[in-house]
């Protein structure tokens, strides 16, 4: 009689279990046009904004949405905005437009120019969109741009201590600019490693190492960083330990890095920093995980603000395979995103007040929310985009495309559309709606800080070794 019922229970069980999943497939099999219909909404809002910056900034850096004209960053453009398109456009099949940037590329661009560019932004969007258009479009004359554009940036890691200046002019190499924050000083070995892969040039990903070890290398007692350092003297000139705005890309690239290339060194760094990061930096606050800024050589508390550039930080976690804590810290961000409709720039937890009101159409917590619904199949964070997309349509959403807000508790908007939007904003949310589609494969890709993909399969572990040298 045991028998029997422990076989019943079985029955039941099991009958139950396929009755819920077949639920979910129906559901999920439910959710299909509509995800489809949204990853076309993004399409056409992709399109919308990009014919925009035709019309209105074609040349130039950046579009001024509103009073539908351009800003560069610099006395001359350098292009950014296309650069920074490219790959969103390709993975969207706009492949007229992806060809048209290709060929003004290689065509028209030119880097010899008498202007102080900031190596970090440039390596990330110029460095990391040219070498992904490459791979991408497998032209010879976009890796000769790509290589030209990092030869150009090379003279600022000419330092004392191998951590970059903050400026490097393109024409004459002259740098300057002896402080640092950590992300600007140690955010090089995914470009610059993918660079040498390509090349068999090992100098760039060396350089971009050689940084990175400066950074870990003056870690404190209890294993934390701070978040400033003169790159003559390698001394910290802040001492505040965090993973916000100013060093959060330091931590990415470790653990990407690794990934990709199979540096073991990186990685061990990885698993080192990421303890001390847990231990002093996180904070469950009111039922919430938050990372706030401690003291690097005592761990004690300093201040609980944090920026909506953390919302990075569940989507590594997730990767890295840390679930239970991506899982939650994507919640606070959500908690956050939905105090206001869209995310301040700054925000203090403890006061709950924002500390800079500004959104600037900024991805992170799109990109983390993507990550996990990837990587768990639980369509919680699939819900999440589709409501960040309906509020950056409702609040964010021009004429002739998209702008930030001044601030989100007024919705005031302002006069500038960043070049990150096109590279990373648009693409997370096309990515997620497209997800059932299969057209992208994430397990076998990597996106380097300013998203654009790399294939981890184009990458011989052991070619690797030799290329860049390590």
């Amino acid at each position: 009689m045991s028998m029997m019922k422990t076989l019943l229970l079985s029955l039941l069980i099991s009958l139950t279990l396929i009755s819920c999943q077949n639920k979910d497939s129906k559901k999920n099999s439910t959710d299909q046009p509509e995800n489809s219909q949204l990853a076309q909404d993004v399409v056409n809002e992709t399109l919308r904004s990009w014919k925009a910056y035709k019309e209105y900034a074609w040349g130039h850096d950046a579009l001024a949405p509103l009073s539908k004209s351009f800003t560069d960053w610099y006395s001359e453009p350098l292009y950014i905005s296309p650069i920074d398109a490219y790959s969103t456009l390709y993975l969207m099949g706009l492949m007229d437009e992806a060809k048209e940037i290709e060929n003004y590329v290689v065509d028209s661009l030119n880097f010899d120019k008498n202007i102080d560019a900031k190596i970090f932004e440039v390596n990330i969007r110029i460095l990391g969109g040219l070498l992904s258009m490459y791979e991408l479009s497998g032209n010879p004359k976009v890796l000769d741009k790509a290589r030209d554009f990092a030869d150009r940036m090379m003279p600022a890691f000419n330092t004392k201590t191998g951590v970059p200046k903050y400026w490097v002019n393109l024409k004459t190499g002259i740098a300057r600019g002896d402080t640092v924050n950590v992300a600007e000083a140690g955010t090089y070995t995914f470009e610059m490693g993918m660079l040498s892969y390509y090349t068999q040039d090992p100098k760039y990903y060396q350089a971009g190492k050689k940084a990175t070890l400066a950074i870990y290398n003056r870690r404190s007692d209890i294993g934390l960083i701070g978040d400033v350092i003169d790159v003559e003297t390698g001394e910290w000139v802040s001492e505040t330990s965090h993973i916000c705005a100013g060093v959060d890309s330091y931590y990415e690239y470790l653990y990407k890095s690794y990934l990709m290339f199979g540096d073991s060194e990186l990685g061990k760094i990885w698993d080192e920093s990421i303890i001390g990061i847990h231990q002093y930096l996180a904070e469950e606050f009111e039922g919430k995980l938050w990372y706030g800024r401690v003291n690097m050589n005592t761990g004690e508390r300093t201040s609980s603000v944090v920026t909506l550039y953390d919302a990075f930080f569940p989507a590594i976690l997730a990767l890295s395979g840390d679930m239970e804590r991506a899982k939650n810290n994507q919640q606070t961000w959500n908690w956050l995103w939905n105090q206001y409709g869209l995310e301040p720039s700054g925000y203090d937890y403890k006061k709950a007040t924002p500390k800079y009101p500004s959104y600037n159409l900024n991805p992170e917590i799109i990109e983390s929310a993507y990550y996990l619904f990837h990587l768990t199949g639980d369509t919680t964070y699939l819900s999440m985009n589709k409501k960040f997309w309906a509020d950056i349509k409702k609040y964010c959403r021009t004429e002739i495309a998209y702008t930030s807000v001044a601030n989100v508790e007024t919705k005031e908007q302002k006069d500038y559309m960043p070049t990150f939007f096109f590279a990373e904003t648009l693409k997370y949310f096309y990515l997620t709606f497209s997800h059932h589609q299969n057209n992208f494969n994430f397990d076998d890709h990597i996106f380097n800080t300013e998203a654009h993909p790399f294939r981890r399969s184009g990458i011989d572990k052991t070619e690797a070794k030799m290329r860049l040298g390590f």
